[in-house]
């Protein structure tokens, strides 16, 4: 199924854990330390490094582009590192967050109250992944090097619903 971000209401409760979707848009990479710093942020009402309202974030820390290319390998982190933020930016209107690996009881609830997703993508296919990214563009936290926030515009970027609005799962 393809599918264009920003996702509706309607398709982010259509969608069901095991479902297959190629995704194109807009998605931001963040992962541990920039995580802290939005959940930092967040709760000290300070400005964001983007709009989480529908947003869609991919937990990767991008090799270094070859020349010709917008980035290097991109590969999926474990989302349970994220676990302790998650929730909040959740709230915050945080739609999709894209990793690999289980979530806690937290980010369930979370998705499940505010109607979001989770969504994996198949460890060891950073090369694949680096395919489907057409821009790259730092946008927060630069001195983070390969951490840093990044917008990317994905073409068909291959992923499974893992956890689905309603909370199923397909690590239960």
């Amino acid at each position: 199924m393809n599918l264009n971000i920003p996702l509706s209401i309607e398709t982010i409760k259509s969608l069901k854990a095991g479902d297959a979707i190629n995704l194109t848009g807009a998605i931001y990479t963040a992962r541990d330390a920039a995580h802290k710093r939005m959940y930092e942020a967040y709760k000290n009402s300070e400005s964001h490094p983007f709009d989480y309202t529908g947003a869609a974030v991919f937990y990767a820390g991008p090799c270094p582009s070859p020349p010709g290319n917008p980035i290097g390998s991109v590969g999926p982190t474990t989302a349970g590192r994220m676990d302790a933020y998650a929730p909040m930016l959740i709230e915050a209107g945080l739609k999709i967050m894209i990793g690999k690996g289980a979530r806690s009881p937290q980010v369930i609830e979370a998705i499940k109250k505010q109607g979001g997703l989770y969504l994996v993508a198949i460890g060891g296919t950073a090369a694949l992944m680096a395919k489907c990214v057409k821009s790259s563009e730092v946008v927060a936290y630069d001195d983070l090097g390969t951490e840093a926030v990044r917008k990317l515009e994905v073409v068909d970027m291959p992923l499974v619903v893992a956890i689905d609005s309603t909370g199923e799962s397909i690590f239960e």
